[in-house]
C-alpha cells in the first residue's frame, strides 16, 4: 500500500516533560508551487523546539511537510502555515521554523517565524557548539599515528 501525503500530524506524549530541552530538524526536501507561475519552490526547512507536553511524530512530519508538494503558497504563508499547524498540534513552549528557499528569479528567501508558549521563559543560555551540517552523517576520521616510523 503506498504511502500518500496527509495533512494530520500525530504526537506523542513528551517522555520528560520537567526538563525544558532543545529538537532540532532540518528538513531538506521541502517542495510548493509558486502561485503566480505554478513552478516549482524548493526549500531547506530547519525546526527548533522546546517541547511542552507533546512531541511531534517524525512520520505524519515528513508526510505533511510532503503534502505541499501540489500546493500553491507564498513563501510567507506557507512558512507561517506550518507552524501555526505544528503549534497547534503539540502546543510547545517555544518553536522556531526558518524556511530557507532556493534561488527564483534570482532572488533567495529566507523565512523566520517564532512561536512563544505565554508566561514561558527560556533558562539562562549556555553556549554550546551549535548543530554542524549534516552532524548526523557518520564521518570517517583521519588517524593519525604517534610516532613515526620513517627515518632521515
Amino acid at each position: 500500500m503506498p504511502i500518500k501525503p496527509m495533512k494530520n500530524l500525530e504526537t506523542f506524549i513528551n517522555p520528560t516533560p520537567t526538563r525544558d530541552y532543545h529538537i532540532h530538524m532540518k528538513i531538506p526536501e521541502f517542495t510548493c508551487l509558486c502561485p503566480k507561475t505554478g513552478q516549482p519552490d524548493f526549500a531547506t526547512l530547519t525546526l527548533d523546539y522546546i517541547p511542552d507536553k507533546k512531541c511531534i511524530e517524525l512520520k505524519s512530519l515528513k508526510l505533511y511537510i510532503w503534502s505541499y508538494r501540489n500546493e500553491n503558497a507564498f513563501h510567507e504563508s506557507v512558512t507561517n502555515r506550518i507552524l501555526d499547524d505544528i503549534v497547534a498540534a503539540i502546543k510547545p513552549k517555544y518553536m522556531r521554523l526558518v524556511a530557507r528557499f532556493y534561488v527564483r528569479g534570482g532572488i533567495f528567501t529566507n523565512i523566520e517565524a517564532e512561536h512563544r508558549k505565554p508566561g514561558w521563559k527560556p533558562k539562562s543560555a549556555v553556549n554550546l557548539k551549535e548543530f554542524e551540517e549534516q552532524s548526523n552523517i557518520c564521518q570517517e576520521i583521519p588517524r593519525t599515528e604517534p610516532f613515526s616510523s620513517s627515518t632521515n
